[in-house]
């Protein structure tokens, strides 16, 4: 093992973090792969994606949809989302994931439609649900445990408390961590994430990469910003693709049994190849064909050509020498066993 490799495994610092960093690319990325398949098998999860409401009420600096933009916006209907998840399902997807700006009508009554939501698509798909709805009171996140939603994602972008407040502008750093900490509490699965390419310091993502797994997250996910020149950090430039792989490799070596994705939302099919090279296992925002959904970071990578469906990540997969683990495998590799050999 390279000693840069070694030492940020044992000391799991920032130091380490940033030495890490200036590693090769291809170094970090064979010593990941390795990493990932002594712990899952190169068993790979397929997750699948309705952003059913594009409507916020907040206004960050990063998002295409922040409350101000004044853009074409949508809301699904009911019937539509689990017409969207009945797809999802017959397409054979691993989990649905069902993700929304923070739109009041979804908030109201302590997020009342959303927690029905979520277990008429678990009836529907007889799959697990993530829900990603934003911050979530107390009381929300206690009647979304009692129907078995098995994930609370919510995304803290930076632990860096100053960079914290110019990526998601008015909002509390300790309301979004407490809400995680609460659901973690209740038996939910945690999603944490974090954001490159928005003018951060080398300093400041060492801290973000360092203390991404301190909460007990076992989902951990980066993701490379997309600028557009609707938001305020829209003209940026757009960060190279480099160093989101490194700290995909990096999350894996520190964190071996983690699921870490590599999300359509960058890059779509074309970039999906390096992602689960430099160790990840979950491929998120598969988008059934002709369902009039939109993605997060970049709203129409491969979603108008219908190119970001399960069948186009299974054919990857196989020119990768990896594979699908099945429902069985997923919920095992989430209880902590080795998924079949």
């Amino acid at each position: 093992m390279h000693d840069i490799i070694k030492d940020l495994v044992d000391r799991r610092t920032k130091e380490a973090i940033d030495a890490a960093m200036s590693l090769d690319t291809a170094l970090l990325a064979e010593a990941a792969r390795k990493t990932r398949a002594a712990c899952s098998r190169d068993r790979v999860f397929l997750y699948g994606f309705i952003y059913f409401s594009t409507f916020c009420i907040n206004n960050c600096n990063f998002c295409y949809f922040r409350k101000e933009n004044d853009i074409k916006r949508y809301r699904k209907t009911e019937d539509e989302i689990l017409a969207v998840a009945d797809d999802l399902g017959a397409s054979g997807v691993n989990l649905v994931d069902l993700t929304m700006g923070e739109d009041s009508y979804y908030k109201e009554n302590s997020f009342a439609r959303f927690i029905r939501l979520a277990s008429e698509v678990m009836k529907r798909t007889g799959l697990p649900v993530m829900a990603s709805p934003g911050v979530m009171p107390n009381s929300a996140l206690e009647n979304l445990a009692k129907q078995n939603v098995l994930w609370y994602a919510l995304y803290q972008e930076t632990f860096n408390r100053e960079l914290f407040g110019r990526l998601r502008a008015e909002q509390d750093f300790d309301g979004r961590m407490n809400a995680k900490q609460h659901a973690k509490r209740l038996g939910m699965s945690i999603e944490e994430g974090i954001l490159t390419g928005v003018t951060e310091t080398p300093e400041q993502l060492a801290e973000s990469v360092a203390q991404i797994g301190n909460g007990g997250a076992k989902q951990l996910r980066v993701m490379t910003f997309e600028p557009h020149k609707s938001v305020p950090l829209g003209q940026n430039t757009r960060q190279d693709i480099t160093i989101e792989l490194k700290i995909i490799s990096i999350l894996r070596l520190l964190h071996p049994s983690a699921l870490i994705p590599a999300s359509l939302d960058v890059g779509g099919l074309d970039g999906l190849t390096a992602r689960l090279n430099s160790g990840a296992n979950v491929v998120t925002s598969i988008i059934p064909p002709s369902s009039g959904l939109s993605g997060v970071a970049q709203r129409d990578r491969d979603v108008a050509s219908s190119g970001r469906t399960a069948d186009a990540v299974r054919a990857i997969l196989i020119k990768l020498g990896l594979k699908q683990g099945s429902n069985t495998e997923y919920l095992r590799f989430i209880r902590g066993e080795l998924v079949d050999g």
